[in-house]
């Protein structure tokens, strides 16, 4: 059955290629992926398979029932892009100004298209049911997982598997990690209230400039003195606003920024030492303040037993070249909210540009990633739900 996947996949591979091409160029912002939700719901449609729209927004969700009786496994992509120009010199460039998928959700996509449509192929023969779970909005905290989970994308599934197509590393490499594999995601703002003045008469004022910026410093002090040195957290300060004339100090400054954590109690530890901070600040400088902290992406974390037979099975699938333990992770992902309800794992994918020796960050205005990497991830994805539909198979019921 293995053979028939990877045989019949390498067949479709332009097909797929000529997907993900058609979605780069037209890619939409998450929460708004309307035409791109459309497009997949019409492949899945035309091929006569079982499909759900408008699941928790602009969702997609598809299935593939087997000929014989078996449990359910999920594999899920995401297909919203960013709102980033693309500066990139290719045939398939964004023909949408400002926007572009700059981190390959439209290659998660077309792997998944082409993947669904082999297995519906082959459905006869499978031992269960796949379901092909087409995310909306991953960019965008709170993203679509967790509105699609709510309506039912993972009623009856036994096990979920999704990767992410990683142009850092070189195409045929999968990497995985058991336990937390990307960060928890949290953003907080502040909004320092000094009181302006003439910038000849600074102490007739509180300078919200001078307050701010002892707080950049001071926040730098909660990692590197307050958090465990065996576990991990970023604090990141983004952006730093006070706008005014040369010679006006400022009444009002504000500072949006990250923090980016794996363990509950230090995300926990890290908000309430933010706001610490700011207090005691503020009130040396004799200001006030407003502090925000909106949790985003919990931590990734992938479960062991799944993890373990991922690796397994991706040794043997062709192209596939190194299996390797991931590093850690600051990224965010919610594909974390599907492994809080059903167990499974998230893997990385290498698709490093041929013939790049650094390739283009993703988020990058000209990130672009090696096509032949979505053939190794619709094989290792598929041979994912394969495999664990046979060895999880349910015998038949025989009738008295």
């Amino acid at each position: 059955m293995l053979l028939e996947l990877f045989e019949s996949l390498e067949e479709k591979y332009s097909e797929m290629v000529d997907i993900r091409r058609h979605l780069h160029q037209h890619p939409e912002l998450s929460f708004k992926e309307y035409k791109t939700a459309e497009y997949i719901a019409n492949f899945y449609k035309e091929l006569g398979i079982e499909v759900r729209t408008n699941v928790g927004g602009n969702g997609v969700v598809a299935k593939v029932v087997g000929g014989k009786p078996g449990q359910t496994v999920a594999l899920r992509a995401d297909f919203d892009a960013l709102p980033i120009q693309d500066e990139k010199d290719v045939p398939y460039k964004s023909t949408v100004p400002g926007v572009m998928h700059a981190c390959g959700h439209d290659g998660h996509t077309s792997t998944l298209l082409i993947l669904a449509k082999v297995l519906h192929e082959m459905k006869d023969s499978i031992p269960g049911t796949v379901v092909f779970i087409h995310q909306h909005a991953e960019e965008y905290a709170p993203g679509g997982a967790i509105s699609m989970i709510e309506d039912g994308c993972l009623d009856g599934v036994d096990a979920i598997f999704g990767t992410h197509l990683w142009a850092g590393d070189q195409t045929g490499t999968i990497q995985y990690r058991v336990g937390p594999i990307m960060a928890a995601a949290d953003r907080f703002e502040i909004t320092v209230q000094g009181a302006g003045g003439h910038g000849a008469q600074p102490h007739k004022t509180k300078d919200a400039v001078v307050t701010a910026s002892q707080l950049v410093v001071n926040l730098q002090q909660i990692v590197s003195r307050k958090v465990n040195p065996v576990k991990s957290a970023v604090v990141s300060v983004g952006s730093f606003v006070a706008e005014n004339a040369f010679n006006v100090i400022a009444d009002t400054a504000k500072l949006i920024g990250t923090v980016r954590t794996f363990d509950e109690e230090v995300r926990t530890q890290v908000e309430e030492e933010i706001e610490r901070i700011v207090k005691g600040t503020c009130y040396t400088n004799d200001s006030s303040y407003t502090y925000s902290f909106d949790r985003g992406y919990p931590a990734v974390v992938n479960h062991k037993a799944e993890t373990e037979f991922l690796v397994d099975l991706a040794r043997s699938v062709p192209g596939v070249t190194s299996v390797e333990e991931a590093d850690l992770q600051m990224g965010g992902e919610d594909f974390a909210y599907y492994l809080q309800h059903v167990k499974g794992t998230f893997f990385f994918t290498g698709a490093r540009p041929v013939n790049v020796d650094v390739p283009y960050p993703h988020h990058h205005p000209k990130f672009d990633f090696d096509e032949k990497a979505m053939l190794v991830a619709s094989k290792t994805l598929g041979s994912a739900a394969i495999n664990y539909l046979i060895n999880n198979k349910v015998e038949a019921k025989i009738e008295a």
